[in-house]
């Protein structure tokens, strides 16, 4: 997808966190190297993710690889134990035959930052870099020995009197967080060529903002993927990510609200959670018509708390400078599938919603497309294409 000027959006190219060394003044970036075959990872609180993807003019996912990963090694985006996650990588890769070199691997969590910004008054591109980086020290949520940041120049503009504006997207992580999934990646022998945002890799897999007939919309595209305790929100206007926030809700919230209902424990209300359809009054197996009854009016709770989340972050894109109005709301992730959760989002929000497929702008091996709780691959899907 390219925007209106042909250029390729920026969410579709690579973002490497860089070493602090490499982006402080007088440094400048290198442009990312094109990759021709590439691994996208995730790692989720419940499982790791993969997709291979071959990138010869066209994206083709050639594999896709899932395997659950033990609670507590990873929460809400932030790796906790290391080692265990270098154990689960290695044996990951190894019983899913994927390949350990070229793999880039995304992150989401709520110590990265997102900041659009603009610079006036510098006529040469070599200084830029140099402006940018102490503007950047300006925007960040923390010291500067303590981040890794990352941008891209977004657009440059002459004013009639000749004036050179240069508008740049800035993203940030604590350092400590990124290396810490970095050293587990090392330790099990997985070699990566860069570290990118999960948010970009949503909008590659599952945000394209165009009509029927390929036409881009002038409205943005909203992208929510909810994972096992965490939901990614990102805005789109079909070149930029202008917005993107990490919430605490997820399946886990569900299979909790579920157990206290129904006096169980969250890893016996899991398999409910997945069998009920809050469209159908039929009790899934097991379970009597109260119980289910019980179990959906709990998610439908939930769900409601969920959309005033989002609510409250979409009012808050909204009031931002060059906020656009909100087209659709594309769901994607492993509890999406929850049966009428799109549904009832829908009436909650007052826009449009629908599941996201992952597969429908790749190429796809014909074996690998009746996959199941492709939700739950979209991210590694994105962060496989290569643009």
């Amino acid at each position: 997808m390219a925007d209106r000027s042909g250029k390729t959006p920026f969410y579709k190219r690579e973002i490497s966190f860089r070493r602090q060394h490499s982006s402080g003044p007088g440094a400048s970036p290198k442009a990312p190297k094109h990759h021709k075959k590439l691994v996208g990872l995730t790692v989720g609180a419940s499982q790791l993710a993969a997709a291979e993807v071959e990138n010869n003019g066209h994206a083709r996912v050639v594999k896709l690889a899932r395997q659950p990963l033990e609670r507590g090694i990873v929460v809400g985006g932030e790796l906790r134990d290391p080692d265990a996650l270098a154990v689960a990588l290695k044996s990951f890769f190894r019983k899913q035959k994927l390949p350990k070199r070229n793999v880039r691997l995304g992150i989401a969590n709520n110590r990265i930052g997102v900041r659009i910004f603009e610079l006036e008054g510098i006529d040469d591109p070599d200084q830029l870099h140099n402006a940018i980086w102490f503007r950047a020290q300006e925007a960040l949520p923390v010291a500067v020995d303590q981040a890794v940041l990352d941008y891209h120049v977004l657009e440059r503009r002459v004013s009639d009197e000749g004036a050179v504006t240069w508008r740049v997207l800035l993203v940030v992580a604590y350092r400590e967080a990124i290396e810490r999934y970095v050293t587990a990646c090392r330790a099990a022998g997985v070699k990566l060529v860069g570290v990118d945002l999960e948010a970009f890799a949503l909008l590659r897999a599952v945000g394209a903002n165009a009509d029927a007939d390929g036409a881009p919309v002038d409205a943005a595209t909203v992208v929510v993927s909810i994972g096992h305790d965490r939901a990614t929100l990102v805005v789109s206007d079909g070149d930029v990510c202008q917005f993107t926030r990490v919430l605490d809700w997820g399946g886990f919230a569900l299979d909790i609200a579920v157990a206290r209902a129904l006096d169980l424990t969250p890893s016996e209300a899991e398999p409910i959670r997945r069998a009920i359809d809050l469209d159908s009054a039929d009790a899934p197996a097991g379970l009597s018509t109260g119980q289910a009854a019980a179990a959906r009016d709990t998610i439908e709770r939930q769900v409601e708390a969920f959309a005033r989340e989002l609510v409250s972050a979409l009012r808050f894109y909204q009031d931002q400078p060059d906020s656009q109005a909100l087209g659709e709301v594309v769901l994607t992730g492993g509890t999406s599938h929850v049966g009428g959760l799109a549904e009832r989002l829908q009436r909650l929000l007052g826009v449009p919603v629908r599941l996201g497929d992952p597969l429908a702008g790749v190429k796809v091996r014909r074996r690998l497309k009746g996959a199941d709780q492709l939700g739950s691959l979209a991210g590694a899907i994105g962060l496989g294409i290569e643009v």
